[in-house]
């Protein structure tokens, strides 16, 4: 017997897991999607998501692939997990991915192998669209001006492909290591920690998908919450899912700002939430004075 029947869940609310039925559409995930499908259908080229970890940009990432129908877009996600990877090799996963078959191992048959496979999805009526997650780990000179390239395949008036770049902050350092690359980018947007309101919101929706009526956390329970996770999701998740588990073996049915206090401190996690609200202020206030081998993992390849 685990937490979830003592609470009577259908099953766990706060695993970090990707679970579509999980998907928490606050009010800046919302915005960065609107703003993300329009840089595609209108044909912007180059957006950018960036964000601290474990603010949602996986999350992001695969929901906009969710939103990209297939009778519309010709569209692929691959998630970057090593920064040793060479242009021609991401270059021969985009074709693949884009419906080249047996793309050259010649970059520049390879190039208009792809140029032509755009063409033929443009006539189709549908959008070409490449989602780079974990973008950060583009690590080199190289590979920014690979992408640049990519960028370059268009008809008059009009960009064949759509990238979008899902990162953490460091990616806007790397962007730069090819300058014209950085000035394409046409939209950007950051997400940042969930507000206390916002936090509130996050925990009742994922306990009211797995069917509980009542939440067994007090209200000071969740402020500590929120304070000990700095409103990072996936910090949020992972101090519920203990201080659940730890009330369950209490015998408990109520998850008190003792519990969390003492499930903050194991995972040692009392200072880390007060480091990133510092961080988020002093960012917000630089905001307001300038006015998230195989090397690639190819993420659900078919819809």
């Amino acid at each position: 017997m685990g937490y979830t029947d003592h609470f009577n869940f259908e099953r766990e609310p706060f695993s970090n897991a990707p679970n579509d039925k999980f998907y928490f559409d606050s009010e800046q995930h919302n915005q960065a999607l609107l703003r993300l499908k329009y840089s595609v259908d209108t044909d912007k080229g180059l957006a950018v998501l960036v964000g601290g970890v474990g603010t949602g940009k996986t999350t992001l990432a695969r929901r906009m692939l969710d939103n990209l129908p297939f009778d519309k877009y010709e569209s692929s996600l691959l998630v970057m997990i090593h920064s040793a990877i060479t242009p021609e090799w991401i270059m021969s996963r985009i074709c693949m991915q884009l419906g080249v078959k047996n793309p050259d191992i010649s970059p520049l048959k390879m190039l208009k192998q792809l140029y032509e496979r755009l063409l033929d999805i443009e006539k189709e009526g549908r959008k070409a669209v490449v989602l780079i997650d974990e973008a950060q780990m583009l690590q080199t000179r190289e590979l920014m001006e690979e992408f640049r390239g990519l960028l370059n395949l268009e008809i008059p008036d009009k960009k064949l492909l759509n990238i979008i770049f899902f990162g953490l902050p460091e990616l806007d350092d790397i962007m730069k290591l090819d300058a014209p690359l950085a000035q394409r980018v046409a939209f950007k947007y950051t997400l940042k920690p969930l507000s206390s309101e916002a936090a509130l919101e996050y925990i009742n929706y994922r306990l009211q998908v797995v069917g509980c009526e009542n939440s067994p956390f007090t209200s000071d329970s969740l402020a500590l919450i929120h304070k000990f996770s700095g409103g990072v999701p996936r910090l949020i998740n992972t101090i519920c899912d203990n201080a659940l588990f730890e009330t369950f073996l209490r015998h408990g049915t109520e998850v008190t700002a003792t519990i969390v206090n003492n499930v903050a401190e194991d995972l040692g996690l009392s200072t880390v939430g007060l480091t990133l609200l510092s961080e988020n202020v002093q960012q917000e206030d630089q905001d307001d004075e300038l006015d998230d081998i195989e090397i690639i993992f190819d993420g659900l390849e078919e819809k």
